[in-house]
């Protein structure tokens, strides 16, 4: 019996090390991919569709040239290359930003970005739906985490919210985008090197971004303040350049799943960090959303293969 119960704490230990493993090169990056927040608060001097056109554009500049003097191939090469591009960079990069940006210009931002965290949600049910993957306890305990997690998080505003269902649609529309986006990724079949493919797909949604913001915004002066030009090279750099890649990789690496209640490590480290970057201690709700989080991802890192 000993000998078993041994048996069966190693067992638990291998998976526990295997992930850790696994994630060891990824665990900055989740801190660092908290920071894709950012994408969510336009600039005051920069519109919101000018600023992520700029950022993103910029980040895969500087992606190429990094991946370009690594000797990464960066070209695709015949049609079936040139429609990853395409057909995975419409719902993983544009249809997540355009409609985030939608919903973010009718609701506060901060809540259109919680509101987007649904994203795990519409992946398990995609997954469940359509790609066969089996509905099992643990996955349901994860799902129920996260929505149970959302509402503390939006407790004391849901009224507010009820009164503004398009901004609510808008953001839904880009969770769905970005979790059928995590899908569509994981099940890929690239011959594309997936750093390539992440810079081709930022640059031509960056470009689309680009027209909209000409037909949709004023013109723009081009002259900004240092804060704004720091700004511009954060998310340059670090949403739109590490934070990606990282992403992705992630995507590609874990099932979506796995991948995807991954991503409410972001709400839980900025609960974390609120009392030390702005003083802001959390209330109990914030408490019990930090416990649902922490279950969710359990649920489904711990899960038995």
């Amino acid at each position: 019996m000993q000998g078993h119960g041994q048996t069966a704490t190693t067992t638990l230990a291998q998976k526990l090390a295997g992930f850790a493993e696994l994630c060891k090169p990824r665990v900055n990056s989740l801190i660092v991919f908290t920071a894709m927040i950012g994408m969510l608060l336009p600039s005051r001097e920069l519109p919101p569709l000018h600023f992520r056109a700029l950022t993103m554009g910029l980040g895969a500049l500087a992606l190429a040239a990094y991946f370009g003097a690594r000797g990464l191939r960066l070209w695709p090469r015949g049609a079936a290359e040139w429609r990853d591009v395409w057909v995975l960079g419409l719902p993983n990069i544009l249809g997540w930003h355009a409609l985030s940006i939608i919903g973010v210009s009718q609701l506060p931002a901060g809540r259109a970005a919680i509101l987007g965290f649904t994203m795990p949600v519409w992946t398990v049910l995609l997954s469940v739906l359509f790609y066969r993957e089996r509905l099992t306890g643990r996955l349901l305990l994860a799902v129920a985490a996260v929505l149970a997690g959302i509402t503390l998080l939006l407790w004391n505003e849901l009224a507010q919210l009820a009164g503004r269902p398009a901004g609510i649609a808008w953001m839904q529309g880009a969770a769905f985008a970005w979790a059928l986006g995590t899908i569509w990724m994981r099940r890929a079949r690239l011959t594309l090197p997936a750093e390539s493919l992440v810079v081709w797909m930022m640059a031509w949604s960056a470009l689309v971004l680009a027209l909209l913001a000409a037909w949709l915004e004023p013109p723009q002066r081009w002259v900004f303040s240092a804060p704004v030009w720091v700004s511009l090279a954060w998310g340059a750099l670090i949403n739109y350049g590490a934070a990606q890649v990282i992403w992705f990789a992630l995507a590609r690496a874990l099932p979506p799943s796995v991948s995807a209640m991954s991503v409410m490590a972001v709400p839980l480290i900025s609960t974390l960090s609120a009392p030390l970057i702005v003083g802001e201690w959390p209330g109990w709700q914030d408490l019990a959303a930090m416990a649902c989080v922490v279950v969710a991802i359990g649920a489904v890192l711990l899960r038995r293969d």
